[in-house]
């Protein structure tokens, strides 16, 4: 599995319409299974306590709507969304869409009667309300909410922040809507490692954020501050938990990582984990204009870089030379991302290795029907030539990695 996240309001003109055939081919050749919608539901716009113009896409204020500013009809945007379902669908695409189940609007009132909350918000997320799961009737129009979602075609969620709200209230959540919907998949954002077999065996999520543990991991080693033994280490604490990772470089809420091209290697390829893929990373998307280098999720802005990739979507011109080399060295890569099989880490064994900078370097193998390959990431500025010591063969086995890079070699 492969998602892509967008937000509609920043591609092309900011409508549905403009994710059109071709944008969705595109997606495709980057090897996406599933593109995620962000901010698709309605949510609070032009009030007071609202951050920036037209706000936050997880200050929802009615459910059972469609933002407005994403159609060029806005009576017409739910047909717009579903519209623009049919045509991910007939793409052979899968669409999924964000729950925000811990808060709504202050201004919450949807035609289903409105969702009680407990009077305050949390940490600075000023511009929401906390749902009270003490009343078993928010329980009940939660699952309504998402069983009206489903039957528009929707085909998974995104479920932010599900860490502050009961697990109880998920995991019943998750089993009633799977009863009408068995193939819906349940995405969590969870950040403390230590909850991840729970959330996944007894809450019920199909893939957790490997956030604490992959991420945190490869963002420090970008920065230079890191150590690539704990790739093994995080590798070894999540065992049977690697399939149920979705593992990333960059999302709405993280800072843009561009050229981050050992780490993207390692998320990418490491094991059976599903990845995903924010929208302008695949050309080095920076965020260079930001203080914290975040594309905003609460302005409608224009992104020079994504205008250039909407432009070379559809003319195949448009995009920088550096954009269009880093766009290449992504497709070659994510071309390499089907089921390899299972997994070795070979850093164990290689500790005292000539060449291998065990802090720096990382290596393993991939063994599967296609055959026997071995992968090196190097997160240092100089090339690494390194003599791998493998068990069971009778040689070692010389790989050459380039700097801030990787290879894979078969054998």
């Amino acid at each position: 599995m492969i998602i892509y996240q967008m937000l509609p309001r920043l591609w092309g003109n900011g409508t549905l319409q403009q994710i059109d055939d071709q944008c969705l081919e595109y997606f495709k050749t980057l090897g996406v299974t599933h593109v995620w919608y962000t901010g698709i539901i309605r949510h609070s716009t032009g009030k007071p306590y609202v951050k920036g113009n037209p706000g936050s896409p997880y200050s929802i204020c009615d459910y059972y709507d469609v933002n407005p500013y994403l159609s060029s009809n806005p009576d017409a945007r739910m047909q717009d969304f579903q519209a623009l379902v049919k045509r991910t669908h007939d793409q052979g695409l899968d669409v999924i869409i964000d729950y925000v189940p811990n808060h709504v609007s202050p201004d919450y009132s949807d035609a289903h009667g409105s969702i009680e909350t407990c009077g305050y918000y949390d940490y600075d997320w000023s511009d929401t309300l906390k749902v009270d799961y003490s009343r078993r009737s928010n329980w009940e129009k939660m699952r309504d909410i998402l069983l009206f979602w489903a039957s528009k075609g929707v085909d998974g969620f995104r479920c932010d922040m599900v860490e502050m709200v009961p697990p109880e209230y998920m995991k019943w959540l998750i089993s009633e809507v799977k009863r009408q919907y068995p193939k819906l998949i349940f995405i969590a954002e969870v950040y403390t490692r230590e909850r991840y077999r729970r959330y996944v065996h007894d809450v019920g999520f199909d893939l957790l954020y490997d956030k604490s543990g992959l991420y945190d991991i490869l963002k420090d080693l970008m920065e230079g501050r890191g150590n690539a033994r704990k790739i093994s280490w995080n590798w070894q604490f999540l065992q049977d938990l690697q399939p149920r990772m979705l593992n990333f470089l960059e999302n709405h809420d993280e800072p843009r990582m561009p050229e981050a091209y050992p780490a993207l290697f390692v998320s990418l390829l490491l094991n059976r984990a599903p990845f995903m893929l924010y929208f302008g990373e695949e050309i080095g998307e920076a965020a260079a204009d930001t203080k914290d280098h975040r594309t905003s999720i609460f302005n409608k802005i224009t992104v020079p870089s994504l205008q250039r990739l909407y432009t070379y979507i559809h003319t195949r011109q448009g995009l920088e030379q550096k954009e269009l080399e880093t766009l290449n060295r992504f497709r070659r890569l994510m071309a390499e991302a089907p089921d390899w099989g299972e997994t070795y880490d070979l850093v164990y064994c290689n500790m005292d290795t000539p060449g291998f900078k065990v802090d720096s370097h990382y290596i393993w193998m991939r063994i599967s029907e296609r055959g026997t390959f071995l992968l090196g990431a190097n997160f240092t500025k100089e090339k690494a030539d390194i003599s791998v010591f493998i068990p069971g063969y009778t040689s070692r086995i010389n790989i050459s990695i380039p700097p801030m890079g990787g290879n894979i070699l078969k054998l």
